[in-house]
């Protein structure tokens, strides 16, 4: 399997429309209790961002907010006393990729006492299409899609 095989496996995995079993279920009773915004709601200046992609994605771009955290899905409990204590009571966004990692990162910090949290839809997929800048080491940018 070639490396652009993988990717689009991976790509595939990350599409909330090809989950099925219990980690479907787990998500829609998770939608239930989070809100979903959308890339027009996200307030640069005043939201705060968590990106819970894994750490070899950060380094494609992350949204450029104020304040953003990344801190994959899997590190997340370990991260709120040290990284995220002092913005608990804040507007909190999680995101990834396409949104099923951010729904259960939003999930898992409203679990843990967060009041003000969401989830952006369709993550930084759906960031990027609007036209939306990132950036990472190398600067800010827009994709041409």
């Amino acid at each position: 399997m070639n490396k652009n095989e993988k990717l689009e496996q991976y790509y595939a995995r990350c599409d909330m429309s090809q989950i099925k079993g219990h980690l479907k279920t787990l998500l829609q009773s998770a939608k239930k209790e989070i809100k979903e915004i959308t890339v027009e709601e996200i307030d640069l200046e005043n939201m705060v961002l968590i990106d819970v992609r894994e750490a070899d994605e950060f380094a494609s771009g992350v949204i450029p907010a104020k304040k953003v955290f990344t801190i994959p899905r899997g590190k997340l409990e370990f991260a709120v006393d040290d990284k995220l204590v002092d913005v608990s009571d804040h507007q909190v966004v999680c995101y990834c990729l396409k949104g099923a990692r951010g729904l259960l990162g939003a999930k898992t910090l409203k679990d843990l006492g967060f009041s003000n949290v969401s989830n952006l839809q369709g993550g930084i997929e759906k960031w990027v299409q609007s036209g939306k800048s990132i950036e990472n080491y190398l600067g800010s940018f827009k994709l041409d899609i």
